[in-house]
């Protein structure tokens, strides 16, 4: 080819045009992931199953076991009726981490690197995450919520509305302290000892299975410091409202929280739940925003 001749032209680049960022591309990046969840959990009918046996186990095997044992205690009052809100908050804390827990699988399968250069906030990926998780724990909640009557647990709709709305909020507060814990972890055998260590101590300080009343002063500290405790304590005076209690066993079995010798109202023990969660929330963004 003689130097006069011009060059071949150059084919035509291909150009990607990023959408442009909005509140609604955001609400429909929140959207997707917390309809991934629901379908993950909807297909996983395995984990439905498992995730309900332990609850059960501390509902009925425990509850039936050591009645007699605790039948002096607990005022005449069925100790499985006594643990049940307990119980109620224990299965929406385990599927709600969980389902937490898979923000590490994704990780480990690289689905969750794609999720991250997406053209959205990352923010409102973990949000979505936290309401798949929350949506997720609470329909499991609902399956124990349906076993009330046989623990002696009426079916009112004050209650049955009441009990449901604290486990939404359990449930996002738990899976926004899971994700934020996730988003340091980068083994599934790391979460799960991380979840051992932090969730079962948190569920057994926090009298889901014992009255808080005349504890030892070390445990008495603990329960109070104890996030899940501002859980079971609103959801245990809910349900003991709609039960038919003599004095001594409200002020035994449901004495409430107690803040330097100041009994904490209901309202800001569920308050602080909510603000826990929230807080857990703008960790986990803020983390997911410094990392990868």
């Amino acid at each position: 080819m003689s130097v006069t001749e011009s060059a071949p032209p150059a084919p035509p680049v291909a150009t990607v045009r990023v959408p442009a960022r909005s509140w609604r591309s955001e609400l429909r990046a929140v959207k997707i992931v917390w309809r991934r969840e629901l379908i993950r959990f909807s297909k996983d009918r395995m984990r439905i199953v498992t995730s309900l046996i332990q609850p059960l186990l501390f509902l009925f095997v425990l509850g039936s076991g050591l009645q007699q044992l605790s039948a002096a205690s607990t005022h005449g009052v069925d100790l499985k009726t006594f643990i049940y809100p307990g119980v109620l908050c224990i299965a929406v804390m385990f599927t709600a981490m969980f389902s937490a827990a898979s923000i590490v699988w994704d990780r480990e399968f690289g689905f969750l690197r794609e999720m991250m250069v997406a053209p959205v906030r990352r923010g409102s990926i973990v949000v979505g995450k936290c309401l798949g998780g929350a949506t997720v724990a609470s329909l499991q909640g609902v399956i124990l919520l349906a076993l009330a009557g046989t623990v002696g647990v009426p079916y009112a709709p004050t209650l049955i509305v009441g009990v449901f709305c604290l486990q939404l909020l359990l449930a996002f507060s738990i899976t926004a302290f899971g994700v934020m814990a996730a988003a340091r972890v980068t083994q599934m055998q790391s979460f799960m000892g991380l979840m051992q260590l932090v969730v079962m101590p948190m569920f057994f300080i926090s009298g889901a299975l014992f009255p808080v009343t005349n504890l030892p002063g070390w445990l008495a500290f603990l329960n109070r410091i104890d996030p899940l405790t501002y859980a079971v304590s609103p959801m245990r005076s809910l349900v003991f409202a709609h039960l038919d209690l003599s004095q001594q066993a409200e002020a035994a079995l449901n004495p409430g929280i107690t803040w330097f010798g100041w009994k904490v109202p209901v309202a800001l023990e569920v308050f602080t739940v909510f603000a826990l969660g929230m807080l857990m929330l703008a960790i986990a963004i803020w983390e997911f925003n410094a990392g990868e």
